[in-house]
């Protein structure tokens, strides 16, 4: 398994974009510094009425095939 760390902070009319389709990707840069895209429809459990705020972990296989995106703080 690989794991990503980042910070998100999008207002929630941003993420009104995601969750309606507009994009359907998001681009985070973790923590080491790379890049990683991912489906914008694994943020939808963590949309709230002030959007998408705190520090995740993104975990995939070897393959880099998505496991699952937790919320750690």
């Amino acid at each position: 398994m690989i794991e990503y760390y980042f910070s998100l902070n999008f207002s929630y009319k941003h993420c009104m974009d995601y969750y309606n389709g507009k994009y359907t990707s998001v681009q985070v840069t973790e923590d080491g510094g790379k890049h990683i895209r991912f489906s914008a429809s694994h943020l939808r459990p963590f949309i709230s009425s002030l959007g998408v705020r705190g520090r995740f972990r993104l975990i995939l296989t070897s393959q880099n095939q998505f496991v699952r995106l937790e919320k750690v703080a």
